[in-house]
């Protein structure tokens, strides 16, 4: 399923700006960034459910904030991208 991922990460303190690295790593792991602050991750449910538990823990509630979007399965007819920085097909194939 695609998940989309979108977090604000105070970086007032040194410790803020430490999330937010960690939070943007985790991300990375699971995913591709298409804005600063925001990640498209094709994942099960099983690696759903991981990922959050691990932004959930690495953020301040106080501080910070996560969205968590699900788009399930059939997300190619649900998500349409204008401007540059074309979107990649995250199923497709991996040439480097």
């Amino acid at each position: 399923m695609l998940v989309l991922i979108t977090y604000d990460v105070s970086t007032v303190t040194s410790a803020g700006r430490s999330r937010l690295r960690q939070v943007s790593k985790a991300c990375l792991n699971c995913g591709q960034r298409v804005q600063n602050s925001v990640f498209e991750c094709i994942v099960d449910a099983t690696q759903f459910k991981k990922l959050k538990l691990e932004l959930l823990s690495l953020i301040d509630e106080e501080e910070d904030s996560l969205r968590f979007y699900q788009l399930g399965n059939n997300y190619k007819s649900k998500v349409e991208h204008v401007g540059i920085k074309a979107a990649l097909d995250l199923e497709g194939p991996l040439i480097l």
